[in-house]
């Protein structure tokens, strides 16, 4: 499906974009409906909820493209997505930024992280050079093939190296040229307002709320205020739905039937009419 909103144009408001977590088609389409402008695939909940495994590396670039693919042939909306470290070198990375712009990326997001990398919340994190990963953002920036996909350079170094060595990796990476900026993990209100004040006025910047995380959760307000344009909740739909699974599956456990959980459930129709079934079986007549 065409994306109707532009990010590009849109990131040029100053009002924030509060973009939610996805992990699937389903995911994505439920949110849709909800009214959100933008999606976040987020590479954490891709290894949650389709391998069962932390956010160490174990995803692979095909199972990211596949997953945004089936995600934008579904909505509407436009899709951040998480590329973790462009999955290996520079060449690798073009790889990644062509391949996902080619599956319908409205922005992609590349990390400064060794390979394997790990979820940005997690401790023992190490980052590349400096050099490196401009390298990355410039091999990037070379392989899309529209002003309109977005790159977002992302740094982990806050946790490695500091905020002062943090904030000059994302000046050297904004000189590259890319379209907006994440400091990963900034510890508190301070440190966000203190990158916000050199960097907000120049490029978009984007702040990550992980529930139980390093950095304190505000809401999109809040964080408007700091300076951010773009707010994610990238974890928290697969916590959520994690913790109603738990629920569900306890109770069919105990009570052999799903009857005392019916008040918190979609019924047949119900869900048929989430994905828009009745819709579908009209297009099938039309070909009939």
């Amino acid at each position: 499906m065409a994306n109707n909103i532009n990010l590009k144009t849109r990131l040029a408001s100053s009002e924030i974009v509060l973009a939610p977590g996805v992990y699937d088609a389903l995911s994505a389409l439920v949110a849709q409906q909800a009214g959100f402008e933008a999606l976040y695939l987020s590479g954490a909940s891709i290894a949650y909820t389709q391998l069962g495994r932390s956010d160490v590396g174990l995803t692979t670039f095909t199972e990211v493209a596949d997953t945004l693919a089936r995600i934008t042939e579904r909505v509407s909306l436009p899709v951040i997505v998480d590329a973790d470290t462009g999955f290996g070198n520079a060449l690798n990375t073009q790889r990644t930024v062509r391949g996902f712009e080619r599956a319908g990326a409205a922005m992609i997001q590349l990390e400064d992280q060794t390979f394997p990398k790990r979820c940005g919340h997690l401790d023992g994190k190490t980052v590349v050079g400096t050099q490196e990963m401009i390298g990355k953002l410039k091999a990037a920036l070379d392989a899309r093939t529209s002003a309109d996909t977005l790159i977002l350079a992302r740094t982990d170094s806050v946790a490695v190296e500091g905020l002062d060595a943090a904030l000059d990796r994302a000046e050297a990476y904004l000189e590259t040229g890319v379209d907006a900026l994440f400091i990963e993990a900034l510890r508190s209100p301070e440190q966000m307002d203190t990158a916000c004040r050199r960097f907000a006025l120049r490029i978009p910047m984007l702040a990550n709320m992980v529930e139980g995380g390093k950095t304190p959760i505000q809401d999109a307000d809040a964080l408007q205020a700091h300076g951010f344009r773009i707010a994610i909740f990238p974890g928290g739909t697969a916590r959520a739905v994690a913790h109603t699974l738990q629920g569900y599956y306890a109770s069919l456990k105990q009570h052999r039937t799903t009857q005392p959980w019916r008040d918190r459930m979609l019924d047949f129709d119900g869900l048929n009419e989430v994905i828009e079934t009745p819709a579908l079986m009209a297009l099938g007549k039309r070909y009939e």
